[in-house]
């Protein structure tokens, strides 16, 4: 099967974390001689500019709920429903006008809704099937169980960036679940990886820690603040990766703290494999993507964002992680080292998952025409 599809590729815009994973989905269907299309807001469309330079890009932004200062995140959002479900309505009538002008073969939509299309082949990108509840309230998990199966059954296929089996790294929010049938596991998405394969990478020529900066303010800046406080006057130096690619690098240094807005792939790599110790939120794609360079972390779950809470505690208890709470920031804050406790088999069943997914979907297709 040789024939090219143009493929229609939205992220949601709730952090780079969901663009970020969204890049090796994209470079796999380049290279097998599809027309990728990028549909997103600014940001977004200016991190695909510079990783994947080439591709056709349309403005299609989707819903942002930001964080609340004080809310926690469920909250947030659950007072944000009706505009939620506006937005719903609003991009699944407007897929429709950007199926016909640009004859879209095929739709990829990270966990926005109303991405879906009867006419043509779709799939839905999430990592949680299940979305955590707080321990008071996790009786009534199953009501967004059902709720997100509902969205899944109106895609054609739904891949989860994770594997199947025991050795996994999204635990329960994936797992232990009766999941619909269109549902595949493509294996961790990560964009240091090259068809699967992790390129080896130069030794940078100084001692350095790193911090990944990422989500939504307010809380993205309340950590990095707190960060600064302590990191400003310690050795080794710390680089922070800001996450701000729509932004140049310039002088951001400050004590022994070096601020850089936005890296390429590989200068990325770089730095992150040549760390003493990270310090990242416990974003999914942020997971995944140190677990492709066999890199531990540690880990600082957003308040009140009951995922990212879930997999520091989960991915802690397995040994691969270590966590701590961001009102546990201190200056006595112990530092892990970068070496990894999960195998190479990762990123192996991974290589596999994501091509048996991709050939899958585009007979799919092949055979919906």
């Amino acid at each position: 099967m040789n024939k090219s599809y143009n493929i229609l590729i939205c992220p949601l815009e709730w952090g780079l974390g969901h663009a970020a994973r969204m890049i090796p989905l994209a470079s796999a269907l380049r290279d097998m001689n599809n027309n990728i299309i990028i549909g997103s807001g600014e940001e977004h469309l200016a991190l695909f500019r510079k990783e994947l330079p080439g591709l056709s890009y349309l403005n299609f932004s989707g819903f942002r709920p930001g964080y609340s200062r004080f809310l926690p995140q469920y909250l947030s959002v659950l007072l944000k429903t009706p505009l939620l479900l506006y937005h719903i309505i609003k991009e699944h009538s407007k897929l429709k006008k950007i199926i016909r002008s640009h004859s879209i073969d095929i739709v990829i939509s990270d966990n926005r809704f109303g991405l879906w299309n009867k006419k043509i082949t779709t799939v839905y990108v999430t990592h949680m099937p299940l979305i955590p509840f707080p321990k008071p309230f996790r009786f009534l998990e199953f009501i967004g169980i059902m709720l997100h199966r509902a969205v899944i059954k109106k895609y054609s296929f739904c891949f989860i960036p994770d594997l199947p089996g025991v050795l996994n790294v999204s635990g329960r929010l994936s797992h232990g679940l009766k999941l619909p049938e269109n549902v595949r596991y493509t294996g961790i998405l990560s964009r240091f990886n090259s068809n699967g394969q992790t390129d080896k990478v130069k030794n940078l020529k100084y001692e350095h820690n790193t911090v990944i900066l990422s989500g939504p303010e307010p809380q993205r800046g309340i950590l990095k603040q707190k960060l600064t406080t302590i990191f400003k006057d310690k050795v080794p130096v710390t680089v922070m990766l800001e996450g701000t690619p729509g932004k140049e690098n310039g002088p951001g240094t400050s004590g022994n703290i070096t601020c850089i807005n936005h890296l390429l792939t590989r200068e990325m790599k770089e730095m992150i494999s040549g760390s003493q110790s990270i310090v990242t939120r416990s974003g999914y794609t942020t997971i995944m993507e140190l677990i492709s360079l066999n890199c531990s972390a540690l880990l600082i779950p957003t308040p009140g964002q009951t995922e990212q809470e879930y997999l520091a505690q989960y991915l802690s208890e397995k040994r691969w992680f270590s966590s701590i709470r961001q009102n546990q920031i201190n200056e006595n804050i112990s530092l892990p080292s970068t070496r990894a406790e999960w195998t190479d088999d990762i990123n192996t069943q991974s290589t596999f998952l994501l091509k048996k997914a991709l050939n899958e979907l585009l007979e799919k297709h092949h055979e919906k025409g």
